[in-house]
Formats: C-alpha cells, sequence, structure tokens
C-alpha cells in the first residue's frame, strides 16, 4: 500500500503542476492514449514510466500495451488518478504537511532530470570504450591456476590419499570416493580456474611455482586436509568490453553526479546548523593478546 499511496502523491504533484490542456499533448513521440480518468488521459509511456519506478522492465526497455503486464500497471496507474482526484476533492493538497511532502517530491523528480540530462552526455558509448581502452593499457595480467582438490577430515586419511595416487589411481576416481568437499567431489575436486589471491593462503602457498601435473600436500587448511594436483595455469582473460560495460556505466554516472553537485555547491551558498556527533572516548583497556594460529604443515610434492 505503501508505493501506491506514494505514487498517488506523486500524480498529484504532477497533476498539479500542469494545466488541462497539457493533458492532451502527447509526451513522448508516437505516445498513445490508453485510457481515461474522469477528464485526464492516460498515456502508454505513464504506465511504463511506473512500470520502471517499479522495477519491472528496465529503463528504456518497451513495454507491449497488450501484454498482462502493462495491463496490471495500468490498472494501478488509474488507481493514483482516482486517489489523487480525491485527494484534491478532500482539499488534502491544501494542507501545509502535504504540500511540504509534494514540494519534495517535486524537487526529486526535477534534480534526476538534471541528472539524466547531465550524466547522459557523459555516459557514451565513446566515453565507455575509451575508459575501458584505459584501464585495458594499464590492468596488469595477472595468472590464473586451476586446481583439483582432495579434502580429509585427518592428516592420516590424506596420507593415505597420497598413497593410493601414488599406486597409478586418477585423481578424479579418488576425490569421488575420498573426498569429503561435496562441492567439489562429484566433478572430481576440480575447483576451476582462480587467481592465487582467492585461493585460501595455505592453497596458494602449496601450489606456488608448482608446475601442471603435479600432486601437492597434505596441505592443512580451514576446512581439513587438502591433496591437491595442479591442472594448468594460464594467463587471466581481461572482461570484454560488454562484460565491463556495466561497472564501467556505474562509474561514468557516478563521476558525473559528483562533478555536478561539487559545481552545484562551489557556486551556492549552503550553511549547516547542526554540529557533528562527538565519537565518545576510546577505552584505555590493553588489547588482548593474540594467541597464535597452529602451524600449517609445509607441503610436499608427489611425481604425478
Amino acid at each position: 500500500m505503501r508505493p501506491l499511496l506514494a505514487s498517488a502523491l506523486l500524480a498529484l504533484t504532477l497533476t498539479a503542476a500542469c494545466g488541462r490542456g497539457d493533458a492532451e499533448t502527447a509526451p513522448e513521440k508516437d505516445d498513445l492514449i490508453v485510457a481515461r480518468v474522469q477528464d485526464r488521459s492516460v498515456w502508454a509511456s505513464d504506465v511504463r514510466r511506473e512500470a520502471v519506478a517499479q522495477g519491472l522492465v528496465g529503463e528504456g526497455e518497451p513495454l507491449d500495451v497488450k501484454s498482462e503486464l502493462f495491463r496490471r500497471v495500468l490498472d494501478e496507474v488509474v488507481d493514483q488518478k482516482l486517489l489523487a482526484a480525491e485527494a484534491r476533492r478532500r482539499g488534502l493538497d491544501k494542507n501545509a504537511a502535504a504540500q511540504r511532502r509534494l514540494e519534495a517530491v517535486h524537487e526529486r523528480i526535477l534534480g534526476d532530470m538534471l541528472v539524466e540530462s547531465v550524466v547522459s552526455g557523459a555516459v557514451s558509448d565513446q566515453a565507455v570504450e575509451r575508459l575501458y581502452q584505459e584501464q585495458q593499457r594499464r590492468a596488469q595480467t595477472t595468472e590464473e591456476v586451476r586446481v583439483r582438490l582432495i579434502l580429509s577430515h585427518t592428516k592420516e586419511q590424506a596420507d593415505a590419499v597420497i598413497g593410493v595416487l601414488g599406486q597409478g589411481a586418477a585423481f578424479e576416481a579418488v576425490a569421488a570416493q575420498r573426498s569429503v568437499d561435496d562441492a567439489t567431489r562429484y566433478s572430481g575436486g576440480d575447483l576451476g580456474y582462480s587467481t592465487l589471491d582467492v585461493l585460501p593462503d595455505a592453497y596458494a602457498a602449496a601450489v606456488r611455482g608448482q608446475a601442471p601435473g603435479a600432486v601437492v600436500g597434505p596441505v592443512q587448511g580451514e576446512n581439513g586436509w587438502a591433496v591437491l594436483r595442479i591442472e594448468d595455469r594460464r594467463l587471466e582473460a581481461p572482461p570484454t568490453l560488454d562484460q565491463a560495460r556495466p561497472l564501467i556505466v556505474r562509474y561514468l554516472t557516478y563521476e558525473g553526479v559528483r562533478q555536478l553537485l561539487e559545481q552545484l555547491r562551489g557556486k551556492a551558498a549552503v550553511e549547516v546548523f547542526i554540529n557533528p556527533v562527538r565519537k565518545p572516548p576510546q577505552n584505555s583497556a590493553k588489547p588482548p593478546v593474540a594467541t597464535p594460529s597452529a602451524p600449517v604443515t609445509p607441503a610436499r610434492t608427489v611425481a604425478s
């Protein structure tokens, strides 16, 4: 109900700001009147804008007027207009508190429109590609390693795994039979490709510098004792432009808004009449002494 009431206030703001003659002027090119509430038209763009506001469709995404979703949102827009009309009939739009809330909504809409108009120029395909190419030039290529894992509860069990592998058993088969890691055992212990900084510290230390085909372990980790096989090493593939685009767009949008606000604050006289909250004094008690963690057993290499 809260979104419905909020939207009703928004509709009240818009209808109060527009004259009756503006209601018949198409808000967008090739727009279509899809309903009429008393003497006010409802346009297809009104329905699509409401669907975007609710997160039902993306910005710029079309919404078929014949779809079930369109009809459902249209009913909600009609309800909003009925609520707004009834609020005006009861004089709620003349209430001082309502005027303040309507003014806040009005300012928010104008601010959003300003941001959209300013940022749309900064977030262009050319700007996105230019920043992408710049990041590609600065990026450092990182190595990825593909590792398989057999996890055991105890070191004795891990030593037994080493013995079975030493007799020529396939790593994938032993992982399926003996690994206690349910997330990987059924895929032959495959952890996939990852950089060393993503692997647990003990695993990263054990596989660093090892050639593909090497089996190392047992290695003590947080969840038990691991035997690891290095499957492959490769240079990390950089993200494509399409993969990087959403992040670049967010960055350019943020930068555009930041620069705009910086300019506006530099020109305007802004006074703040409250003092920042003071933090309570820090406790002078000595911090507890950290208990050293158990040492990691050095890994040994087993010929594959």
